[in-house]
């Protein structure tokens, strides 16, 4: 198999399934799995069965054998040989085991482990400490222009359109496999102030979304992952707006105000604030991102073709063709000027532009 040493059993699939270019979606379909389940496994959070492993290999090209021993399991083969073997000297077994456990050499193997797994646990709580303190402090972010966001959306969307074709509505987890971003989905519970929708973890280059988040499970998810993708380029790297085509050249050498950022906010409920504080704009900044991300100009363009954008039900058929909400396609459509409609109002007039 072709692995670096030492790489796990989820690393190993990341990295084929990328090879392949394969979204986490078409994969799972392809092994008869659900997204979610593969986001799992692709981050080792769950362990595969032999079926799974199997399914993996062969449309990924991996040898199934050495696969099924890497996510530590044993193959029919193995396991037979071994039951042979119990049964062929069962009067030997008790001795074996006596042996085992009196050998010196296991006492000094578990005292050694128990002392590294207290040594984690130390260094653990003083991570936590650590980033505890960083996540009370107010942080300084850079705020970047409406041209400035649009532009590295679209530098993104035209890196990855001259690997491979992109087609709308297109599913946000090709946006992070591009830029080398693991996502994984897990129950974050909620902290001291409040809701947590994801958090993006820098040093492992991974975004985790809240399994409880409202919008997780509904056809609009790509919108929450795009969200978190701005966040991504925007505030956890910053300067990857200006040397985005030297990214992954120079992820070692950023500085980071920490390793963990906490999104509270979905990019749906942002119209419900007001951007009087650094939180809310830096929230705000994310979601103009998703919008660019998901509706660039050009893309725009080419739905609106004979079509009313006064009307709802032609407004309805544009959403379901970009995959986003219909809020957030008429905060899109309103702020580039296209459409205007009074708060409060279900009326939709021109936009000035």
């Amino acid at each position: 198999m072709d692995k670096q040493e030492g790489q796990s059993f989820g690393a190993v699939i990341w990295q084929a399934r990328r090879k392949k270019r394969l979204s986490q979606r078409e994969l799972a379909v392809k092994v008869g799995v659900d997204y979610t389940y593969l986001s799992k496994l692709e981050n080792d959070h769950v362990e595969p069965s032999e079926k799974v492993i199997r399914s993996l290999a062969k449309h990924l090209e991996l040898n199934a054998e050495e696969l099924i021993y890497l996510g530590g399991r044993m193959t029919e083969h193995d396991t037979e040989a071994l039951e042979e073997m119990v049964r062929a000297n069962y009067k030997e077994m008790p001795a074996l085991f006596r042996r085992v456990r009196e050998n010196p050499g296991m006492d000094s193997f578990v005292e050694a482990r128990e002392e590294q797994l207290a040594k984690l646990q130390k260094e653990n709580a003083t991570l936590k400490s650590k980033i505890s303190e960083l996540e009370g402090q107010l942080r300084s972010y850079r705020f970047f222009s409406k041209a400035e966001i649009e532009f590295s959306a679209n530098e993104i969307l035209r890196q990855m359109q001259a690997i491979k074709n992109i087609i709308w509505p297109f599913d946000a987890v090709i946006v992070a496999d591009f830029l080398e971003i693991r996502i994984g989905y897990a129950m974050i519970p909620p902290d001291e102030e409040g809701p947590i929708v994801a958090k993006i973890l820098h040093q492992e280059r991974a975004i985790v979304i809240n399994e409880d988040c409202s919008g997780f499970q509904n056809k609009f998810s790509s919108s929450i992952l795009a969200h978190e993708i701005g966040h991504w380029v925007l505030q956890v790297n910053q300067y990857e707006v200006e040397t985005l085509s030297k990214q992954r050249k120079m992820t070692d050498n950023i500085e980071n105000n920490g390793n963990t950022f906490l999104c509270r906010l979905a990019s749906e409920q942002l119209d419900r604030y007001s951007l009087n504080n650094q939180e809310n704009w830096v929230e705000w900044q994310a979601q103009y991102f998703a919008s660019c991300l998901l509706m660039p100009r050009h893309v725009l363009e080419e739905k609106r073709k004979m079509r009313d954008l006064t009307k709802w039900s032609h407004l309805y058929a544009m959403r379901d063709e970009l995959g986003v909400s219909i809020s957030h396609l008429i905060n899109r459509l309103q702020d580039l000027g296209w459409i205007y409609i009074p708060k409060g109002s279900r009326q939709i007039y021109q936009g000035k532009a």
